[in-house]
Formats: structure tokens, C-alpha cells, sequence
């Protein structure tokens, strides 16, 4: 563990974290040696209380995309509350309304209806929901390590670690498969009892293992052999971080239904959708007071969110993208011909990034050490061997190639910490 210097008003504000907030979470930041608390915060850069200044490569989990507190959407928001505020859900409004239209343009293929939320997990239960009322199945398949959230629906789909906690197993209606392992997808749905399929197009909590030539088209395949429904879950893997606006369409695919949340509400204020096409979304003609979210598509939301994909879809935003995915690609590969023996893969599409470590959960250590220069990057929960590296897409060029200086030092601090380490283990051996 790091040795932190805190001041003392962050020593008390960590131990009101404890008393009031999550004390679980709060101790095991300490115990890895992270002691953020994030104070003010501009760009893709943020302030811990005590003034030190970080890169954000957390963003957490792509919800600061275009940067933190972007000038357009403070604008947006400053001229928005002029006329509106979160609205009401069961009336129809002009900025949900342009927000769908906006959507079903974007997204292809026949996806047509909106369904809107106040978060990613929402939104995926509606999905889930969705899915089901369709196809008049029950039975949900998923990812072996899938990440989709923490509601009740959602955190089923998920792996084990967040779904036995609260006692949410439910394995006859979900069904858990390897990833890049087409027989056992086709196993999975040969009964023809699915109702739907979800899956990351990139799982990101899982290090972001990347889709091998032929999977997820395969994928796509078998749902309309077996009549199960395809959600693609791009709340992470969205927003042009592949180089396209959603994932799935950098892999040719045409869902029957997406979520997205996080980056699309710029930060700013919570938004999530579903989007779907018109047989997937068949409840919302027979009864279409029968979801409903009181916060969900609220107006200040919405303009946001139409904000911010209209920076996203600027004819200059995916040369940028671009830019920093190969500038990112090229610098860290030097860095791991440097550190051969212990920085060992780059998983990359786009600016969606996960470096592998060869060292049991040795992510973790880089974490520390990255935190410790400057840089604030966070390991996969469900693969600790893997860092998610996420820069944002607009991440300015001399801001990339500070953070590439600041990675070099922090890896080879890292790899010192965990090959001393390993050689002290082996001489106790002997």
C-alpha cells in the first residue's frame, strides 16, 4: 500500500465516508492506496481535495466522454432551466421526442422506439422487459463475467460476484456462456426458449476481450435462427469510442434492441435509453403506461443528450478519435517492448483499451502507481490483470502525449514492485 500523506481534512472527510456513506468501498481504496476524493474538475482532468491534479482515464466508465463539464452542455443546461426542468414522463415533450427521432436516425437498421431512464441499469431491465413481453420467453442469456448493471434484472444477467450478494441467482431464467464461443451461444438457444440475448459488444468490466473475426455477426445469426431478440449493451463501448457511434455497428451487426447511458448524458445530467425496433417494442402500443420512470428522459436530460451527440457527430470528432487510438496504439507499444516480461497485451478498438499484466491482479499495482504519477486509471473488476485505459475522444494531443510520459514511469514502478515481489517468493520457496 501507498504510503498516503493526507491532510487532515481529508483524513475526516474519509472517515465520514466510513461513517455515512459506503465504509466497505471507502477502506478498500485505502488498502490499494487510493485516496481520491475528487474536488473541482475540468477536460479530462480532475483535482483531489489536497490540489493534486490527475489525467482522468477512468471517466467513469465513459460517462466523462467528451470531457468533464464541457462549455456546450453547461451552456445547454444554463439556457434549458430558463424554460424547463425534469418534466413529466407520462406527457408527450419536445426534447424527448427530438431526442428519439434523433436516435432512430443513428442507430440504423429498424430500430425505431425510444424508452428512456435515469441510468444504465434501468435501462437494461427495460430491455430485459422488453424482450420478454415480445417474445413471451423468460429465459435471458448472457456473457460468462458479463457486467450490466446493479437493478434487478440487470445484475442477474452479471456475473456472480454482484448477484449472490443479494441473493439474485435465478439460473433457470439466466443462462451464463463463454464469450468468443459460438457452440456454446448455439447451445445456449437451441431450444428456441430464449427470449433474448444481452451482451457488451466489448465487456468492458470484464477487460474489454475483444470479439474474434466472425463472433458477434455469428451471434446475431443464431438469435434469428432460434428467434431470440439481440440487446446490445453500449452504455460503455458507445459514443464513438470504437471510431463509430455504437459498437455493434464497427461490427456489422443490426440489433432488435441497444442501451446507452453514461457518456450520452455528458455528465451532466443522468440520462439512459433504450432503443428498439418495432416488433422488440410491441408493448408500448398495447399498453404504454406499463414501464414507467419518473426521472426517466427528464427534459434538462434530454437537451443534453442531443448536445452532446451533435458534438459526437461533428464531421472533426472521429479524425480525433483516430488520432488519439493511434497515438495511444503506438506509445504503449513502445512502452511494452520496455516491459516485456510484464506488460504483456494491448486490447484496443478504437479509444475502448485494456492492457494486460502478467502478474497475478497485477493491474492493481499499476493503478497505485499511475494514481501515484498523476494519472487516474481504474483495473477490471472481473480480470485484475487487466487495466482499463479509456482517454477520452477528444483527449487534446499534448494532453496524450503527457499521459503516455506519466504511464512509462508508473508501469516501470509497477513491474519493480511486482518482479521484487516474485523473487522474494521464489527464494522462501527454495
Amino acid at each position: 500500500m501507498a504510503d498516503l500523506q493526507q491532510s487532515p481534512e481529508k483524513r475526516e472527510f474519509i472517515a465520514k465516508s466510513k461513517a455515512f456513506w459506503n465504509p466497505g468501498k471507502t477502506q478498500a481504496w485505502q488498502d490499494m492506496g487510493v485516496d481520491l476524493v475528487i474536488d473541482r474538475r475540468e477536460g479530462y482532468l480532475l483535482w483531489d481535495m489536497d490540489g493534486r491534479r490527475l489525467i482522468d482515464l477512468h471517466l467513469n466508465g465513459g460517462t466523462y466522454n467528451i470531457g468533464h463539464r464541457h462549455p456546450e452542455l453547461i451552456e445547454v443546461l444554463n439556457r434549458g432551466m430558463q424554460r424547463f426542468d425534469m418534466g413529466n414522463h407520462h406527457f408527450p415533450n419536445m426534447g424527448r421526442t427530438a431526442l428519439a427521432e434523433r436516435l432512430a436516425r443513428i442507430c440504423g437498421g429498424d430500430m425505431h422506439y425510444t424508452m428512456y431512464a435515469s441510468g444504465g441499469a434501468e435501462a437494461i431491465d427495460i430491455a430485459l422487459k422488453t424482450a420478454r413481453h415480445a417474445t413471451q420467453r423468460r429465459k435471458i442469456v448472457s456473457i460468462v463475467n458479463a457486467y450490466h448493471g446493479h437493478t434487478g434484472l440487470a445484475v442477474a444477467a452479471g456475473a456472480d460476484r454482484f448477484k449472490k450478494i443479494f441473493l439474485s441467482e435465478q439460473p433457470d431464467d439466466f443462462v451464463h456462456v463463454p464469450f468468443n464461443d459460438l457452440n456454446a451461444m448455439e447451445d445456449a438457444l437451441k431450444g428456441k426458449d430464449v427470449a433474448c440475448l444481452i451482451m457488451e459488444t466489448i465487456p468492458a468490466t470484464y477487460g474489454f476481450p475483444m470479439p474474434v473475426d466472425g463472433y458477434l455477426t455469428g451471434v446475431k445469426k443464431l438469435c434469428e435462427k432460434y428467434d431470440a431478440l439481440y440487446i446490445a449493451d453500449e452504455v460503455q463501448t458507445g459514443m464513438m469510442r470504437t471510431g463509430a457511434m455504437w459498437g455493434y455497428q464497427r461490427y456489422g451487426i443490426e440489433p432488435d434492441l441497444m442501451v446507452t447511458g453514461k457518456g450520452i448524458s455528458g455528465g451532466m445530467y443522468p440520462i439512459a435509453c433504450v432503443v428498439a425496433t418495432e416488433r422488440a417494442a410491441v408493448w408500448l402500443k398495447q399498453d404504454g403506461f406499463a414501464h414507467m420512470s419518473t426521472m426517466g428522459g427528464a427534459e434538462l436530460g434530454c437537451l443534453v443528450a442531443l448536445k452532446t451527440l451533435e458534438i459526437l457527430q461533428r464531421p472533426q470528432t472521429l479524425p480525433i478519435v483516430n488520432y488519439i487510438s493511434e497515438t495511444m496504439r503506438s506509445g504503449l507499444t513502445e512502452i511494452m517492448k520496455l516491459y516485456s516480461d510484464f506488460f504483456v497485451g494491448i486490447r484496443q478498438c478504437g479509444v475502448v483499451m485494456g492492457l494486460e499484466f502478467d502478474y497475478p491482479e497485477g493491474a492493481k499495482p499499476v493503478m497505485k502507481h499511475l494514481y501515484e504519477h498523476g494519472v487516474w486509471a481504474i483495473f477490471s473488476t472481473l480480470d485484475p490483470r487487466v487495466l482499463q485505459f479509456k482517454p477520452g475522444v477528444l483527449m487534446p494531443a499534448a494532453l496524450c502525449e503527457e499521459l503516455l510520459e506519466r504511464v512509462e514511469r508508473a508501469i516501470g514502478l509497477a513491474r519493480e514492485e511486482c518482479m521484487g515481489s516474485k523473487s522474494r517468493r521464489r527464494r522462501v520457496a527454495e
